[in-house]
């Protein structure tokens, strides 16, 4: 088997050669490389479920290992979504002329080769490829043991999506599932112009204290909905129980409920649904009382300090009183993780404050938190959801793999 440091070397001279590439080239690859996923469903099924069979169906990371005739349809229009968006490369983001006639440009381009470490998410493969490749990018990918025969049976199609149209193999390299190709690419200065970590906050931990190349973090959600004085109950019992439970493995989910004392009285119609889905809630002691006799009491627990800043990928959430926005957003400002945040209510001066005030790459009013997603945003698909604020925030798609260069046209000028 080649070694690491090859294949990085060989992936980075590929992207030297995309971001001249003509653009119709990039968008007939991801065309391609959506019918052949299409084409190939049941290869894709059988590779996964090798990949599901070693994993305990209680671990919260199967539902994002599992794949299904609708999600490869879902992945693959994905790609053609991203294959039909503007192409980033060469826009003009400033244009100007100095004084002493010197013309600037700054433009767009690509970032260079792009590193993705993802756990069991195989869709990410086909998602950080076309993203990377349509922005001009290089992709080296890094899949976890858990995904590894999707992500191969992924990757095959990739290449001979590539091989079609007749593009370097190595645009887009997959790694091998060993920790020490984790570390050789963590420390691959001048291969890798970037490393994105996805997955849970132990990977991405490990990532920002071990790189030596540069990082963008694409963090946990710990994630909060706060019912506000002024909140509309039907409107909160759907953006509760669809943020915590349309898809409980995702870092976009709902875990910790914050209402506010007031409305202590409503808390039962509004987490009502979550027993049809068999959420555990871990209640304080004002929640608790208020909920006793309408919850499930095998799904009801007195909540500890650990359960508020928790991140639970599970049929699992918290709940807090509050005896005031400003509380809301001290505690909000004290657990979040900087993801994604709500409130429901009518008031639009606590709305306004609510938006203004919390700290994060999303902030809703009256909507559910499940809409972090690049998809959603009309992106096409998503790298990550980046919760730092440097360089990227929030969903990153095309425009987020891209950098810039400025470009000077003079005349003989010379500085004194």
């Amino acid at each position: 088997m080649e070694d690491v440091i090859s294949l990085l070397k060989k992936a980075k001279a590929a992207s030297r050669t995309l971001a001249l590439m003509p653009d119709a080239t990039r968008i007939d690859v991801l065309k391609t490389l959506a019918r052949m996923l299409r084409d190939n469903t049941d290869d894709i099924l059988g590779a996964n479920a090798k990949d599901a069979a070693a994993m305990r169906a209680d671990d919260p990371r199967h539902d994002r290992l599992l794949l299904s005739k609708s999600r490869i349809e879902a992945i693959a229009s994905d790609v053609e979504k991203v294959a039909n968006l503007p192409c980033p490369l060469g826009a003009v983001q400033i244009d100007k002329t100095l004084p002493n006639g010197l013309h600037l440009q700054r433009i767009a381009v690509p970032l260079g080769c792009v590193g993705v470490i993802y756990e069991a998410r195989p869709n990410v493969t086909v998602d950080v490829f076309a993203l990377c490749f349509r922005s001009g990018n290089a992709a080296v990918l890094k899949g976890g043991k858990e995904a590894q025969f999707s992500n191969r049976s992924l990757s095959r199609l990739i290449a001979g999506a590539l091989k079609e149209h007749g593009v370097d193999a190595a645009t887009a390299t997959l790694l091998p599932i060993d920790r020490e190709s984790t570390a050789e690419m963590l420390n691959a200065v001048g291969l890798i112009d970037v490393c994105i970590p996805r997955g849970s906050q132990a990977l991405i931990d490990y990532v920002r204290q071990a790189a030596k190349v540069p990082v963008i973090e694409t963090g946990a959600g710990v994630v909060h909905v706060y019912f506000d004085a002024a909140g509309d109950v039907k409107k909160g019992r759907e953006i509760i129980n669809n943020s915590k439970t349309r898809r409980v493995s995702v870092c976009n989910a709902l875990d910790t409920l914050l209402i506010h004392k007031g409305r202590l009285a409503d808390l039962p119609a509004l987490i009502e649904p979550m027993a049809q889905s068999n959420v555990s809630i871990f209640a304080d002691a004002q929640s608790h009382a208020a909920i006793a006799t309408s919850y499930p009491a095998a799904l009801l627990h007195a909540a500890q300090a650990e359960d508020f800043g928790r991140e639970y990928l599970d049929y699992k959430m918290s709940i807090k009183v509050v005896t005031s926005l400003n509380e809301a957003l001290a505690h909000i400002a004290q657990y979040s993780s900087g993801h994604s945040e709500a409130i429901v209510t009518e008031d639009k001066t606590a709305a306004e404050t609510f938006l203004g005030a919390v700290d994060a790459a999303a902030v809703y009013v009256n909507a559910s938190t499940a809409f972090t997603d690049g998809g959603e945003f009309g992106m096409g698909a998503e790298i990550g959801i980046s919760t730092q604020k440097l360089h990227a925030r929030g969903p990153m798609a095309l425009e987020a793999l891209t950098s810039y260069k400025w470009l000077i046209h003079g005349d003989g000028q010379i500085r004194s």
